[in-house]
């Protein structure tokens, strides 16, 4: 079986998008699907076969408040408004088709943060409820800027905070080989996160939680060498940026969202001939 995995970075997964529209007008669907964050956000239309719905209404709604805002963040405590972004948004604005979600058939998995643990869960999202996109909430719910999202009895932040890149997740759910989409090059390697001092205020009452934001450097570094070696091995083909991205966690520009998205269409129809011979089309 092969797994795609989508690694999250906010905005910068207009990336991303651009890459699984080129995939889905290639015909290429992929038999697991995995994301964090911008990932999981993104990547559920890959599932739904909804080729260029992500870019629409990002560019749509790019200076629209109740999408993303800091008198969001001020009213609310999330910087992207939780109600807009994950249920009126797709069940009225731009409607996510449900049913070709479901209808398709491909498992479909989101990285969720345990706050009271610090680890990774994965949650496989069955349809498009309410509570299954509470769980989309969930894996894109970045710290210090959203509120902790609770489900089941479970609280929740972003997903990337203790498995950024999970590919390992994707091998363990039975993937032997995997696509994975990358937000950053490979040059890139993070550095220890400089909002600490705010993270151990505001976590106080969840030490594990400030431990997995104290090593998440480490971790992610460990994670996208892992990666470059399974490529290395063949069992993992990597599409990611030649160099950063003109785009930030937080943007409210078309042009530069639609830049980013065209640079992954770019990437991946470079890249669609290596990847064709990968999955032996």
């Amino acid at each position: 079986m092969t797994g795609l995995v989508l690694e999250g970075g906010a905005m910068r997964g207009l990336f991303t998008a651009g890459v699984l529209d080129v995939l889905m007008e290639n015909g290429i669907k992929l038999e697991n699907v995995i994301g964090v964050s911008a990932g999981a956000c993104f990547g559920c239309n890959y599932v739904s076969g909804q080729i260029g719905r992500t870019i629409r209404y990002n560019m749509k709604y790019a200076t629209d408040k109740r999408y993303c805002s800091i008198s969001s963040l001020i009213r609310t405590g999330d910087i992207f408004g939780a109600q807009f972004c994950y249920h009126t948004l797709p069940s009225e604005l731009d409607r996510f088709d449900e049913g070709a979600f479901i209808d398709s058939g491909i498992p479909f998995y989101v990285v969720v943060t345990d706050v009271k643990t610090g680890e990774a869960g994965y949650h496989r999202m069955a349809d498009a409820s309410y509570e299954e996109l509470e769980w989309m909430r969930a894996s894109s719910s970045m710290p210090l800027v959203s509120n902790i999202v609770a489900i089941d009895g479970g609280r929740y932040l972003d997903g990337g905070i203790s498995d950024s890149i999970p590919l390992k997740a994707s091998e363990a759910l039975g993937c032997e080989r995997n696509v994975t989409v990358l937000t950053k090059p490979r040059g890139y390697r993070k550095s220890e996160d400089r909002t600490l001092p705010l993270i151990r205020i505001k976590y106080r009452n969840y030490p594990n939680l400030i431990h997995a934001m104290k090593v998440r450097h480490i971790a992610y570094n460990e994670q996208f060498e892992y990666c470059l070696r399974q490529e290395k091995a063949g069992r993992n083909f990597v599409i990611c940026p030649k160099s950063p991205l003109p785009i930030g966690h937080i943007c409210h520009d078309p042009l530069v969202m639609r830049e980013t998205y065209e640079l992954g269409r770019s990437e991946a129809e470079e890249l669609m001939p290596a990847l064709e011979r990968f999955l032996g089309m």
